[in-house]
């Protein structure tokens, strides 16, 4: 892979000097980071520290399985992937099968990782694996957790393609899955 960056760049790092936990909740933890640049100039900057997530593209006959749900941020139902939270001492791949049981009842003969992401390195420390999932083998039963509420549908490439960024499917995370997808798809 390239490297983009160069010696001259180094300037443009910050140390952080202090961190602090201003609110813990059940999915993540707001932090304050007195950091400071090379040239001296200090700041507090406000940080999200979630775990690590996981997006599951489960293909299957040249479509894809997608799964429906509220989204209390939004306000509003939601296309979107299988995904969701990496447990504690739980590795990517193991979470990406996890929750494409878990959501959608199937099981991947074939885990593939797209690639890593971070959600906004402006405000988040976690990172978001996307993997893909093939050879797919239903179990009929999803096994969601206590306030889960997920439906399920299968869809053309082009109908998730055409669909990115609209109102039924606002998460621009999938739309990252989605590029990552295609990327190895040349």
């Amino acid at each position: 892979m390239k490297n983009y960056f160069t010696e001259a760049d180094e300037r443009l790092k910050w140390k952080t000097l202090s961190e602090k936990v201003i609110l813990n909740t059940i999915v993540f933890d707001v932090t304050v980071h007195e950091n400071q640049s090379s040239n001296g100039v200090k700041g507090d900057y406000y940080v999200m520290k979630a775990p690590d997530w996981v997006i599951t593209i489960p293909e299957k006959d040249g479509k894809f399985l997608m799964v429906k749900q509220w989204r209390h941020g939004e306000k509003a139902l939601s296309v979107e992937f299988p995904g969701g939270v990496i447990d504690k001492g739980e590795e990517p791949e193991a979470a990406a099968a996890r929750e494409l049981l878990e959501e959608t009842g199937c099981k991947a003969g074939k885990l593939t990782k797209l690639g890593k992401v971070n959600p906004n390195p402006a405000l988040f420390s976690n990172h978001v694996h996307i993997f893909l999932a093939e050879d797919l083998v239903q179990t009929g039963k999803q096994e969601l957790d206590e306030d889960e509420f997920i439906n399920c549908m299968e869809l053309s490439k082009e109908e998730v393609l055409e669909g990115m960024g609209t109102e039924a499917f606002p998460h621009g995370l999938m739309a990252m899955a989605l590029c990552l997808y295609m990327k190895t798809q040349k």
